[in-house]
């Protein structure tokens, strides 16, 4: 059976004994069974969750009501994992690469021991591009995730996997992650609710502390406001060793707007892209409804250098591909080579051995300028809007590297460095332009929510991203509450059973 219930609702009815924890998982464990050669959204199934089932249903068991009311706020909750990053000991960590296919995870990281303590239970881990490099989830070693509206159609990256498993509700949570737009992306071209929260809110380490200098950040990707605020409570940290630190939430419940906002919103497309009349429309939508609520909207032109930032953005990238090659070369103990991985993740490993210090160092000065900027911008305005993506969902073939640009891609060690970041930005352009809005939040480290506001004629979905200051996920999810509260938000699963039947 699907779960059309929230994370939230499957907590409370574990706590009052209206459901077992064991019944649960299984359900979970079903739904993948029968779901999954649909939409190739989970990649690897934990069948000893049942036997962490067992354990938390005992204990429950021997709760008295009073002692239930502390218990982690989602115990006995199954919950995918991404595979990518979010490594729990003794279980696989692909990535989404051959290169890692026989990789089995030694410890488990700080953010997915936070969603242990949480009480939720791990039933898998969901698919990914490889390293989570592409807007798009259909790796060649684990294949294409396909979109539960339109199995013709892709989810998304690089949560692909985690948004396609929960909008077909075969478990009622997923952890995600966003280095570019990786949680709201497929949260906008699904319908579900994806924020990306603040940098240096969710738990980083042990080990790597910096996730693409700080660009890079987990959380998940969810169907109602209440399971954003509840999980960002349950998760977030103040983590003092981190190289990034931010103040905890204090708020214990999120309550409605006091007040209207002073909303920006621009048309503009960031690195000089023209906005398709899909997304213009849900933009103009949004903007009606706001202002219907209440709120002050004001149209300005795009605060920043789309192209600048996306330049630099490929440049990092680079880089810190080539550190975590250095890295998995140590780890098997021989020299990886081109058919250890994609034609775009070679050519971003061996673009990233051409960038000097002194180039990288300019970057994250820029980075920071870039936060400075933003962080001034609002000062003057709570939000800034803009659609998540530019269009619906694309088709599985919209973005399929052609044999020449595969050969350019294979010999990129032929290229000087300049050469080297116009092939990178030729080979990810056609792609930016479907997705170029999400970014510069994670350069700047500044929170950043995707709302499903919207729907094309064919019934796809365009999310509505809402951007905004360092430490204002709060205000976020207020904004996103009143429109929940409203009708304005459209997060529905969608039943695939009659395409089993069929």
């Amino acid at each position: 059976m699907l779960f059309t219930e929230d994370a939230v609702q499957i907590a409370q009815q574990i706590r009052q004994s209206n459901i077992s924890i064991v019944d649960t998982v299984q359900r979970a464990l079903n739904n993948i069974n029968r779901y999954n050669p649909l939409l190739n959204a989970v990649t690897h199934i934990q069948f000893d969750a049942l036997n962490v089932a067992e354990a938390y249903q005992a204990k429950l068991e021997a709760l008295s009501d009073a002692q239930k009311e502390t218990l982690p706020p989602f115990y006995g909750v199954p919950i995918l994992l991404k595979d990518l990053g979010q490594t729990q000991a003794g279980q696989p960590s692909t990535s989404g690469s051959r290169l890692m296919k026989n990789f089995i995870a030694p410890i488990t990281d700080n953010f997915v021991q936070q969603i242990l303590d949480a009480g939720f239970i791990v039933v898998g881990r969901t698919n990914t591009p490889e390293f989570g490099f592409k807007n798009e989830s259909d790796s060649d070693f684990n294949g294409a995730v396909n979109h539960p509206m339109d199995l013709k159609r892709n989810p998304g990256g690089s949560s692909g996997g985690a948004a396609a498993a929960l909008k077909a509700g075969l478990v009622p949570a997923v952890t995600a992650s966003d280095g570019g737009g990786s949680i709201r992306i497929p949260a906008s071209f699904t319908g579900l609710i994806g924020l990306k929260p603040t940098r240096g809110r969710m738990p980083v380490g042990p080990g790597g502390y910096r996730g693409w200098q700080g660009a890079s950040i987990n959380f998940a990707i969810t169907r109602t406001v209440r399971d954003t605020w509840e999980m960002l409570k349950a998760l977030q940290v103040e983590q003092t060793e981190a190289a990034f630190f931010c103040p905890k939430i204090s708020q214990q419940d999120l309550i409605e707007l006091d007040r209207p906002l002073k909303i920006a919103y621009t048309y503009d497309v960031p690195a000089g892209y023209t906005l398709r009349k899909d997304a213009r429309e849900a933009l103009d939508q949004a903007i009606e409804q706001l202002k219907q609520l209440g709120h002050q909207l004001v149209e300005v032109p795009l605060p920043t250098d789309g192209r600048k930032a996306m330049e630099t953005y490929y440049m990092v990238n680079g880089v810190e591909t080539q550190v975590m090659m250095e890295s998995i070369e140590q780890g098997q103990q021989r020299t990886v080579t081109q058919d250890d991985m994609e034609p775009m993740s070679w050519a971003l490993y061996r673009s990233g051995e051409n960038v000097t210090g002194a180039d990288y160092s300019r970057v994250l000065t820029y980075w920071d300028n870039l936060a400075v900027q933003m962080e001034q911008f609002f000062q003057e305005y709570d939000v800034l809007l803009t659609p998540t993506n530019n269009g619906a969902a694309f088709v599985h073939e919209e973005f399929h590297q052609q044999p020449e640009m595969i050969d350019r891609l294979h010999h990129i060690d032929d290229l000087s460095k300049s050469e080297q970041q116009s092939l990178i930005w030729e080979v990810f352009n056609h792609s930016l332009e479907w997705t170029p809005f999400t970014q510069q939040q994670n350069l700047a480290g500044q929170p950043a929510i995707s709302l499903p506001m919207y729907h094309t004629a064919q019934g796809l979905p365009i999310g509505i991203q809402a951007w905004g200051g360092r430490g204002e996920e709060y205000l976020l999810l207020q904004l996103a509450l009143q429109l929940e509260e409203n009708g304005l938000l459209y997060t529905d699963i969608i039943d695939l059973s009659t395409q089993i039947n069929e």
